[in-house]
């Protein structure tokens, strides 16, 4: 009976964060859209060697499945993530920590971007909301630099958690072209990103 009530209450909790009546709906202020996404494309190095120690979170999910509508609930709990994520590791290069240019790790005190996404993706994964709609993306900064943000797929569009940014914004609200990211249907998976040139609206550099 305790492991019934427990699986209820854990239905709930993902119900509460992921499915909402339009009226209860409070996404991110701005218009946004989803990434159009292409073929299959190389997956980064460092996810690759992470993939290697990981394999369990690089697995294959659930083939054309779609993004859920998320919950002003669930707007708050993706909010909270990032902003404490944000707050709480100090941005330091891979070669500052590891001696290395490129390796993925869960943060505890410090990481590179990378690590920032890790842990925001695995600590939604643990509040309920799905694998297949948070997505590791690669983009590219004005300055042409490389960088890594949290992509979540929403009903309402792609969203993005980023370490230079404590706002949760639309993929167009932000200055980056856009490259590639982990493909919904399997983690251990990238796609090219078709739309990522699109012009970027509201945007500030940092």
């Amino acid at each position: 009976m305790a492991q019934m009530f427990g699986a209820k209450a854990g239905i709930a909790a993902i119900f509460a964060l992921l499915v909402s009546s339009p009226s209860a709906y409070t996404a991110p202020a701005a218009s946004a859209q989803s990434m159009r996404v292409g073929a299959i494309t190389s997956q980064p190095i460092g996810h690759y060697e992470f993939c290697e120690t990981h394999a369990d979170e690089c697995r294959a999910g659930v083939r054309n499945n779609t993004p859920a509508r998320v919950t002003a609930y669930g707007w708050s709990v993706i909010r909270e993530v990032n902003a404490e994520v944000n707050g709480t590791i100090t941005p330091m290069t891979d070669r500052d920590l590891y001696g290395q240019d490129e390796f993925w790790s869960y943060p505890e005190e410090a990481g590179d971007c990378e690590d920032f996404v890790l842990l925001k993706r695995k600590m939604l994964i643990e509040k309920g909301f799905s694998v297949g709609d948070l997505l590791i993306t690669v983009v590219r900064k004005p300055d042409g630099e490389g960088h890594a943000v949290l992509t979540v797929r929403t009903t309402e569009g792609d969203f993005i958690l980023d370490n230079l940014d404590d706002a949760v914004k639309p993929w167009t609200a932000t200055p980056y072209r856009y490259l590639k990211r982990q493909a919904s249907f399997h983690a251990g998976r990238w796609v090219s990103i078709e739309n990522g040139d699109a012009m970027m609206v509201s945007s500030v550099g940092k």
